[in-house]
Formats: C-alpha cells, structure tokens, sequence
C-alpha cells in the first residue's frame, strides 16, 4: 500500500501514488482546488474586501500546480527540493502583505484577507502533493474561521480592557479638558497621539489608546457604551472606536 494512502485515507478512493502522466487526478485535483478556493473568495467578496473570488482561485491553482509539478519533478529526476512549491509561497507571501493597509485613522486593513489568502495558498499544496484529508479539514476549518468567529471576535474586542479611539475635537485647547473627563470615567490614556493625515486641515484629530481600570466599567458598560456618552460632550465633534 502507498505511504500516502495509509497517512491520507482518503486518497485511496483515487489513484495510488504520484503521476502526471494520470490526468483524471490532475483534474480532480484542480477541479477541487477551485471549488474550495470559491468559498473563501465568495466570503471575502460578500464583505466588500479587495482579494475576493478571482484572486483567491487562482492563489490556490498557482499553489496546486506548482505542487504538482513538483512531485512530478521529484518522482521522476533526481529533484529533492520543491523549489516550484518554496518560489510559490515566497511570491503569495508578498502578495499577500501587499492587501494590508492603514487607513487615515491607522486602522489596519485587509489583516484577515491577508492570511487567509497565505492560509489558502497552503490548502492548495497540500491537494496538489495528495493530501486530500487535511486539504479538506484545513479548507473546512478555514471558511469556519472567516464565517463563524467574527461576532465572537467583536465580542470579545468590546469586553477587553484595552481599546483605541478615532478622536476628532472642535478646538485642540479642548483636548486637556477631555482627557481630565476620561480619568473621572475610570479610564486610563495609555497613549496620545495627534494623527498626522489631518495636519493643515483645520482639524484637530487624535487617536488614542485608553485603559478600563474602574471595577464599574469593566462589570457593565462595553466600549460602544462608553463611546457613545463621550460623544455626548459638546467639543467632541466625532468619536469612534479603532478596529485593529
């Protein structure tokens, strides 16, 4: 029995071993990269992101055609490096930090595409080298992550302790004023920062990293709470919430 069929099950209901020359597998295997690579795409694309279904297909079938060419290579010459495979990922890396951006109030975005492009990448080397089982749990776990943890993720954002804010006031004296409030509410300023995309626009714009420390805080009012009784504040003229 074929090594890879003993740690993949289910690659017994194809062919055994590794063959180009095999096309019905080459099919298959190209056929499941992009229906798998869709979802994710699908998903990335319902929420309005930049890498959505067409570059998310074809990360994935550079992915499964470079492993595939490289266990051509290595069953046939005397080729023991999956230099097609390394030269692959190196390049979806790039591609990958390149969705990540920061915006003029020093949100990052584009971080979860970002992995989950690199993430995607991975799923389709491991179907191009046969390894159809973890191909399907880490696609499974994958579209799980993007579809599944989100409302759990905010959750848990708004309950944490710590939490940065897009600060825009009416006049910079007002600034000693709010942060005078900030220490009576029970907060901290852990950091204070004037936000360099407004300078010369007449705006006078911070964003800032605050501490809960009051036990009342922490027990009953979110970061949404919090942010909308400072946004009652005549000399606050917007105040948000910074989505890291």
């Amino acid at each position: 029995m074929n090594v890879l069929e003993i740690i993949d099950p289910i690659s017994k209901l194809f062919t055994t071993g590794i063959d180009l020359d095999f096309g019905v597998k080459i099919i298959i295997r190209v056929f499941i990269t992009i229906i798998l690579a869709a979802f994710l795409g699908i998903e990335r694309a319902n929420k309005r992101h930049a890498a959505g279904l067409r570059t998310f297909i074809i990360v994935s079938l550079a992915a499964t055609i470079s492993a595939l060419t490289d266990s051509f290579l290595m069953a046939n010459y005397s080729v023991v490096i999956p230099a097609m495979s390394a030269a692959t990922a190196i390049g979806i890396a790039i591609i990958s930090s390149n969705t990540i951006l920061y915006s003029s109030k020093n949100q990052i975005k584009g971080l979860t595409t970002s992995v989950a492009l690199w993430g995607q990448a991975f799923v389709g080397f491991s179907l191009g080298f046969g390894l159809y089982t973890v191909t399907l749990v880490a696609a499974l776990l994958l579209i799980l992550s993007l579809s599944a943890l989100p409302k759990l993720e905010i959750y848990l954002k708004n309950r944490s302790n710590h939490f940065d804010i897009h600060l825009e006031l009416k006049n910079k004296t007002n600034l000693s004023d709010f942060v005078q409030i900030i220490r009576k509410l029970g907060l901290i300023i852990d950091d204070i920062e004037a936000n360099p995309a407004y300078a010369n626009t007449g705006l006078y714009v911070y964003t800032i990293s605050l501490s809960i420390y009051s036990k009342e805080l922490k027990k009953y009012k979110t970061h949404a709470e919090i942010i909308e009784a400072l946004q009652s504040i005549d000399y606050i003229s917007h105040i948000e919430e910074i989505s890291m």
